[in-house]
């Protein structure tokens, strides 16, 4: 959420900032809103003064024995304070007005970040490994998976519904290895590991930014709760609502969690296979730290989850998001895309970005010690550490062999029980 006073302070600034990044905003109701807010606590401020003032009067006329202009006072005083009730009851109704308005604007977009439309504008930063070269056909993971015996997706729909997927055999093998693999690199690399609950209340939501706009591509339970899309959520607001102490800082946690995200808005987009599915699972990458060191600790964030796919030996390349593409809470946001033999392209399997204080207003996380009085809001990062079903996706594509058989990267093995290949099921 952005600040109101820095909204009305750089009016101009910021609606440039929304045109970059094509948003729209209701920027007159704000204005009226805000106006209304600061007339309303001036005028009760106005007559709480004048309250005050009276108040006094009546003490010393009492003292006179001037009862009648006290009584008069008296009758002064009442009715201002059912015009002060009135004007706070109505000032709260404005602040809450401006409040739900501001948490429908995105975060400001970092200098550093190039101006560009759409995704065909996010710029190249580097490229790393080289695709594999087959001397054979290459077979899509929607039809290598059931040809292995390690991926379902019919099952999937007959338990659930279309984009869930189900995963036997050597695939939800396969994935449980990548999972504990992902969490034992990053934890040599200093993060802290957390187990979290699958689901989330509405404040939780609202501290990271999926509500109140993103409410339609939730899944919400008959209890007003809701399945998580990103371990981010709830990694990040462990810390809600407290002040943190500096020299604590930067804290950098990760998680496995499954996420769970409707897709409302992603009709057509990537309908064969696991690459857009219902239900995911992912190690997030979340760190709490300073301004003054968020923009080096998100380039550290992008190089472990660059590790992840060094060490698995998958080509990728790293890019850095326009304005147009960035998603609401980011100030800077990296790409990092692996090479996906069925697309003959990349595709996105770590998005890590600085929200700088963006979420931390509105979880209210702060710190102190840091050489100045009192406390300061916090920058929050996150980033995918990997989404382990696409990396499942990459390794099967991949590692794949004429044979129909799948090698297995050596890094894996250990957590494969030294199985190095996986083998079609007769």
């Amino acid at each position: 959420m952005l600040d109101a006073k820095y909204v009305r302070e750089n009016l101009d600034a910021v609606r440039a900032a929304m045109a970059d990044r094509g948003e729209e905003w209701d920027f007159a109701t704000f204005v009226h809103l805000d106006g209304e807010r600061r007339d309303l606590i001036g005028e009760v401020e106005s007559r709480q003064a004048r309250r005050n003032e009276a108040s006094k009067q009546i003490g010393a006329l009492m003292k006179d024995g001037k009862r009648d202009e006290a009584e008069a006072l008296k009758e002064e005083v009442r009715l201002i304070n059912e015009q002060i009730a009135a004007e706070d009851a109505h000032l709260a109704q404005v602040e809450a007005e401006l409040e739900h308005l501001l948490l429908t604007i995105p975060n400001m977009p970092h200098e550093s970040v190039p101006v560009g439309a759409d995704e065909t504008d996010n710029v190249e930063v580097r490229r790393r490994g080289t695709p594999p070269a087959f001397d054979f056909e290459p077979i899509a993971h929607w039809d290598l998976g059931p040809a292995l015996g390690v991926i379902d997706f019919e099952r999937g729909v007959k338990l659930a519904k279309s984009r869930f997927v189900v995963l036997g055999n050597d695939g939800a093998r396969l994935n449980r290895a990548l999972v504990n693999f992902m969490l034992d690199e990053h934890a040599k690399r200093g993060y802290t590991e957390w187990a979290l609950p699958a689901l989330a209340n509405e404040e939780t939501l609202t501290g990271t930014g999926q509500l109140p706009k993103f409410e339609d591509d939730l899944f919400k339970t008959s209890e007003g709760l809701y399945l998580i899309p990103t371990a981010e959520v709830q990694l990040t607001n462990l810390h809600r609502g407290e002040v943190l102490e500096a020299d604590a800082l930067p804290l950098r946690y990760c998680a496995y969690t499954p996420c769970f995200r409707e897709e409302a808005g992603s009709a057509g987009r990537d309908t064969r296979g696991m690459i857009r599915v219902h239900q995911f699972d992912k190690v997030e990458l979340v760190k709490i730290t300073t301004p003054e060191t968020s923009f080096d600790e998100l380039e550290g964030m992008v190089g472990d989850a660059e590790h992840i796919l060094d060490a698995l030996g998958l080509a990728y390349r790293t890019v850095v998001l326009c304005t147009g593409d960035m998603g609401f809470s980011a100030a800077k946001t990296y790409d990092i895309e692996v090479w996906l033999p069925s697309y003959g392209d990349y595709k996105e399997i770590s998005s890590c970005s600085d929200c700088t204080d963006f979420q931390a207003r509105r979880a209210a996380i702060k710190y102190r010690g840091g050489g100045f009085k009192g406390s300061r809001l916090a920058h929050t990062l996150n980033g995918s550490g990997l989404a382990v079903g696409r990396t499942l996706v990459a390794v099967l594509e991949n590692y794949q062999r004429a044979d129909g058989s799948v090698l297995i990267p050596e890094a894996l093995r250990p957590y494969m029980g030294g199985q190095e290949v996986i083998e079609p099921r007769g």
